[in-house]
């Protein structure tokens, strides 16, 4: 079994880094968000909209990754969507690093050239929303049930992990160069170094096997059976796959055939876990810093520190999400979520922005970390049935992004008019996370996704 335990994990490691890309991409931004409203945003004399837009075009990418990251996992599978993911990353990273290639000048800011630099940026966008799909699926349909939260926890690690590698990369880049330097050239350096860990993803994808699950479901089954059969014992293995078969008898489930709550606790799911505010504290935590009174260099080290403390928690829900279950580490992160952006949104209407907003955004991102994070993940990657999983997963997806996209765009007119305000918003979205969890959110620990499936069905996710 120890074996078996190996194989699994060094499977599942490559998986990961689709999830190390979704973080790197998605974070690189708060390195280099300040130096492109300077390049472009200030230059063209364009309003903090704008600016707001282009931070956050790759998600116009995450949602479209999203959308068909059903049909492209059912049709090429699994592993070679991931493929796709990391041809796309490597893409996005150069053209975002040098937008003016073949058709502008460098130094020559333009709307057109603008308009570029958010292509290369939907790009990555779309390998962010396959990888965000297919790798927690994958690694779902790959993982023993007893392992399963732990191992598809570890792909939201490899998420966080990669925000605090850009968190070090961006502040090592920026480190003791004058503010026009990083303006002309350090913001290219930071997308350009995507490349690296892109290039290494796409050459580790050719070392794993396709999921069973999908072999099944286009009638594969002996490659199917020798991918169970070195993960499982050769009796598990045998029960397994009779179990997959039997999910896979009947024609092709129609979307809602397990009935509509399952699909509209997947979208729920996904919609709360960004409309409690996440992704503005990692996208604009230096410029949060900074409006804290810290330097630029400061400002960015309390963003590595931010980092350190999301890598802890995150493997705190890594060692408890298979031991406590899903239910109990959502509704414990939501409350700490509550009180963290309760505490900055108080800090901001008294403007006694200090240390204590900073320790307030430290609770809050704690708790999303040991919670909502990872967990999250987990759910959408086994409640949805074998039939219709890859429709499913895609549209609980699309909706993430499409709410991160909303989130954070409107975030910089939503701080004009009122921090306090905006703030508040996020800490009522996270009370009502807790409320919506408790309620109608049923228990997967421990379950096989065919047993799942079972349970689900009689039960109507009710």
């Amino acid at each position: 079994m120890k074996k078996n335990n190996l194989y699994i994990v060094l499977i599942t490691l490559v998986a990961t880094l689709g999830g190390l890309l979704f973080g790197y991409d998605t974070a690189v931004i708060s390195g280099a968000e300040g130096s492109l409203q300077t390049y472009f945003t200030d230059s063209l004399g364009l309003s903090s909209l704008v600016h707001g837009i282009t931070v956050s075009s790759a998600l116009i990418g995450c949602i479209i990754g999203g959308i068909i990251s059903g049909y492209v996992s059912s049709g090429i599978g699994r592993k070679y969507s991931l493929v796709v993911a990391a041809v796309l990353f490597i893409i996005s990273a150069l053209g975002s690093a040098y937008p003016e290639f073949l058709f502008f000048t460098k130094g020559e800011p333009s709307l057109a050239l603008l308009f570029t630099f958010n292509i290369y940026r939907i790009i990555g966008g779309i390998g962010v929303g396959l990888a965000s799909a297919v790798s927690p699926m994958y690694i779902g349909e790959i993982a023993p049930p007893r392992i399963r939260g732990t191992l598809v926890s570890l792909n939201q690690f490899a998420i966080i992990f990669g925000m605090l590698v850009v968190y070090f990369v961006n502040f090592g880049i920026a480190k003791g160069q004058t503010i026009e330097w990083i303006n002309d050239i350090g913001w290219r350096y930071m997308f350009a170094s995507e490349a690296i860990p892109a290039f290494l993803f796409l050459v580790l994808l050719f070392t794993v096997p396709e999921t069973p699950r999908y072999l099944v479901s286009k009638n594969q089954n002996s490659k199917a059976m020798e991918v169970l059969s070195k993960i499982y014992d050769q009796a598990v293995a045998k029960t397994t796959m009779l179990e997959i078969q039997k999910s896979f008898d009947v024609n092709k489930a129609k979307l809602f055939s397990f009935g509509k709550a399952i699909i509209v606790i997947g979208i729920l799911l996904s919609v709360f876990q960004q409309f409690v505010g996440i992704n503005v504290a990692l996208y604009y935590a230096p410029r949060i810093f900074e409006s804290m009174g810290a330097g630029r260099d400061a400002s960015m080290f309390q963003t590595i520190v931010m980092g350190l403390v999301n890598v802890v928690f995150t493997l705190i829900a890594i060692f408890t999400v298979d031991k406590f279950g899903r239910k109990p580490l959502l509704i414990i992160g939501s409350i700490g979520m509550t009180i963290g952006m309760f505490g900055v949104a108080g800090m901001a209407f008294t403007n006694a922005i200090g240390i204590g907003t900073l320790i307030f955004i430290i609770i809050y991102t704690a708790s999303f970390m040991m919670s909502w994070g990872p967990v999250v993940w987990v759910l959408i990657s086994e409640i949805f049935p074998n039939k219709i999983r890859g429709q499913a997963v895609a549209i609980a997806v699309a909706a993430q992004w499409a709410a991160n996209y909303f989130i954070s765009s409107t975030y910089p007119a939503m701080m004009e008019f009122s921090g306090g305000l905006t703030y508040g918003f996020y800490g009522i979205m996270s009370l009502l996370s807790a409320l919506f969890i408790w309620k109608f959110v049923p228990e997967t620990k421990g379950k096989s996704l065919e047993e799942l499936e079972d349970f689900l069905t009689k039960n109507k996710a009710a």
